[in-house]
């Protein structure tokens, strides 16, 4: 059963209104984004919930009942809006972790009516048809990605739709994951009472968030530094062409400098992102911080020249492994736009010099705003770290734009409360409240 989750509201014109639901299940949070499309067909975050996550591991959940706590956390944070309260249904679900592999394969397809033209209904079948990949024990196909077609025999072909054509061909980029691993992940989403509407590899949902169009098309690469791993997802002429996970995050960073300075966790982890740097040049040696110590032990003084030693030893070998990847794609020479640092480790201070310095390409730190509308009231949502989920979002609604489905099929009421200290009178939510009732729906 596929589910689409929606608000119906009334206003001028405007009728149903589509919300997609993105939660990221990620290593250090777990975050829950709620969008929409307004009048002008552009997308905008109503809302935003965050959690800590405690059942996740390198991306992958290690304990599911505290998974379903922090899920359950983020959710009715988000649920709770500028609007009232909403009811969250139906969610796009992020997939990471070490497991995550991706392979590259050529399909073909012949159609049985030779007289008509390509049909969407012909890509999908053909598509459909690779889903059915025989794969490895234990690995199931998560997603399988077009890239260009072949039309009897004429390579190079973007968009075949509508073409004359008997014999279809195609290159494939083809992500696998480990039954188990996405089975655990479906079971923490249900036990949360949601639906899963599909899973996207996190990487391809950053890249969404974080790059133009004009960029994929020039070639980049997109380095997702998250807290248990770092993504890379390879573009070129608009095509991805290369997906990767390397095993180090953020956390890895964090656990260098606990063991590195004798410190706690939560100490480490408060100095790599108040003064963490991935430059040791950029500190001077007197440039001194103290760490509380233990019970009746005198504080700890570290150094931030020190500090920034142990980030860059660590980040030199993540920019060493992507690097690594870049070159393994074969589009090293041909990547125009650079490389795009997104994720919570992107906040590290002198990031992009150090990437610039190891892999002698232009870098910049990538903000997930490049295709939302405006969305300053919620605090804090340009920041790298929610790329993947609002990235989701915006995934959703590609992929709902793609199915071409009605947009109401059955309604669900549910009650719209109200926030007990707000003002509303002669606001537009007062008619909202007066003249409608908001809506989910779900598709059966």
């Amino acid at each position: 059963m596929k589910d689409k989750s929606f608000v119906e509201k009334e206003d001028s014109g405007q009728g149903n209104t589509r919300v997609i639901v993105g939660l990221d299940i990620g290593t250090t949070k777990i975050a829950c984004f709620i969008g929409r499309k307004n009048e002008h067909n552009k997308i905008e975050i109503i809302s935003m919930g965050k959690s800590e996550s405690m059942g996740v591991m390198h991306g992958v959940v290690a304990n599911i009942e505290k998974t379903v706590q922090s899920i359950t956390a983020a959710v009715n944070a988000a649920q709770l809006c500028k609007e009232g309260t909403l009811t969250i249904k139906n969610v796009y679900v992020g997939i990471a972790g070490q497991h995550i592999k991706s392979i590259q394969h050529r399909g073909m397809y012949t159609k049985r009516d030779n007289t008509s033209e390509i049909s969407q209904e012909d890509i999908d079948f053909f598509v459909d048809d690779m889903h059915k990949m025989v794969m490895p024990p234990g690995e199931e196909i998560i997603d399988v990605i077009p890239q260009e077609y072949i039309v009897d025999g004429s390579p190079e072909i973007k968009e075949p739709i509508g073409m004359a054509g008997v014999r279809l061909e195609a290159n494939f980029h083809i992500i696998t994951g480990q039954i188990n691993n996405v089975m655990n992940i479906k079971r923490c989403i249900e036990r949360a009472n949601l639906n899963v509407r599909d899973i996207i590899l996190e990487p391809i949902a950053s890249a969404d968030a974080v790059l133009s169009d004009e960029e994929k098309e020039a070639g980049i690469v997109l380095v997702d530094i998250g807290g248990g791993t770092t993504d890379i997802a390879i573009f070129q002429d608009g095509i991805i062409r290369h997906t990767a996970v390397i095993p180090f995050g953020g956390n890895i960073i964090t656990n260098d400098i606990r063991e590195g300075c004798k410190i706690l966790s939560r100490h480490a982890e408060a100095l790599k992102i108040k003064y963490g740097s991935a430059s040791a040049s950029e500190n001077r040696e007197n440039e001194v911080v103290c760490i509380p110590g233990l019970r009746g032990r005198e504080p700890k003084e570290i150094t931030l020249k020190n500090l920034s030693n142990i980030i860059q030893a660590r980040m030199e070998e993540i920019i060493e492994l992507v690097n690594y990847e870049i070159k393994n794609s074969g589009y090293s020479k041909k990547l125009i736009g650079g490389i795009v640092v997104t994720g919570g480790g992107a906040q590290l201070k002198h990031l992009t010099q150090l990437f610039e310095y190891m892999t002698g390409m232009d870098t910049r730190i990538g903000y997930p705003t490049e295709h939302l509308a405006n969305s300053n009231d919620i605090e804090g949502i340009e920041s790298p770290m929610f790329s993947t989920g609002i990235g989701l979002v915006l995934q959703g609604f590609k992929k709902l734009d793609d199915t071409k489905e009605p947009v109401v099929t059955k309604a669900i009421k549910e009650e719209v409360t109200k926030h007990s200290n707000r003002e509303r009178r002669g606001t537009f939510f007062d008619k909202f409240l007066t003249k409608a009732q908001g809506f989910f729906t779900d598709e059966n």
